[in-house]
């Protein structure tokens, strides 16, 4: 049963733990949410964790200085687990290869720093396509183009047998007015033509397996009944959600937030239709988180 509230505080007290995603939720890619941030403060005021879970490409302390940069507050969230983080490890203990065809932009090359909790890594080298043994996909070269334009690529690395790597499971996201597309679309694409993609960020386990070990390092025994995930992605957020067998909370006026007609709240008969064609119910709905 989906219930409408229009605060997260009406819920909270039921919660020791967030898992909370960032883009859409927190900020649009180029600024905070103002209240979204004042939420998590009051809640981390009132003894809560909150862990960022997010899609985004690279490992924890990039995300953490995106952050910085665009001015969320570091006293709104504990710690930070990030599909990057999950994919790298996958990647660093052979998941496709050690010659590695790259698809992403500059700033995703992070991807590729050492990660010192892997023993014996893989050594990992970008090479040509014709010479790769795996690909690995942080998101597009352009945003904007239409994923199709991977496809002469993806035909010919299908016929090689290449594994796909995506880093990001999500298949779209809004900086600020415009709509981007992500490594998601990519994977999907190369899934579709018979290609074989690895995923690792929600809705898929292993990045709530590193969330779940982000609580425990920071000395916090927390029941998955305790456990609320926040995002604005059916597919990925509240998907992932169900998949763990966690409470979620959607917000409805992130990615949905033309076919719920939400503003302030959703349109109720709008958002059951929305949440009925994408199969999902998250516990909790909510226009913005605040």
């Amino acid at each position: 049963m989906n219930q409408i509230i229009e605060k997260l505080s009406e819920v909270s007290d039921r919660y020791d733990a967030l898992f909370v995603d960032l883009w859409g939720c927190i900020h649009d890619g180029l600024r905070p949410f103002e209240t979204a941030v004042a939420a998590m403060q009051e809640y981390r005021a009132k003894g809560g964790t909150v862990i960022f879970v997010t899609n985004a490409p690279r490992h924890r302390s990039s995300v953490a200085a995106q952050l910085v940069k665009i001015g969320v507050a570091e006293d709104s969230y504990d710690d930070i687990a990030t599909s990057g983080d999950s994919a790298r490890a996958a990647m660093f203990r052979g998941a496709v290869g050690e010659k590695v065809y790259f698809i992403g932009q500059p700033h995703d090359l992070t991807f590729f720093d050492p990660l010192k909790i892997i023993e014996n890594p893989v050594p990992i080298k970008q090479v040509p396509l014709e010479e790769a043994e795996g690909i690995v996909c942080c998101g597009p070269r352009d945003p904007l183009a239409d994923p199709d334009v991977n496809r002469p690529e993806f035909l010919y690395a299908k016929q090689k047998g290449l594994k796909l790597l995506c880093a990001n499971p999500d298949i779209v996201v809004d900086r600020g007015d415009s709509r981007e597309w992500c490594a998601g679309a990519l994977a999907q694409l190369y899934t579709e033509m018979g290609g074989e993609s690895l995923y690792f960020g929600k809705p898929h386990p292993p990045i709530y397996d590193l969330a779940r070990r982000r609580l425990s390092a920071l000395g916090k025994t927390v029941p998955d009944s305790r456990v609320l995930c926040i995002g604005d992605g059916v597919l990925t957020d509240i998907r992932g959600a169900l998949g763990e067998d966690l409470d979620s909370l959607f917000i409805s006026g992130g990615l949905a937030a033309e076919e719920t007609k939400t503003a302030h709240s959703p349109d109720p008969d709008l958002l059951t239709a929305y949440l009925q064609k994408e199969m999902v119910t998250p516990t909790y709905t909510i226009g913005k988180l605040r």
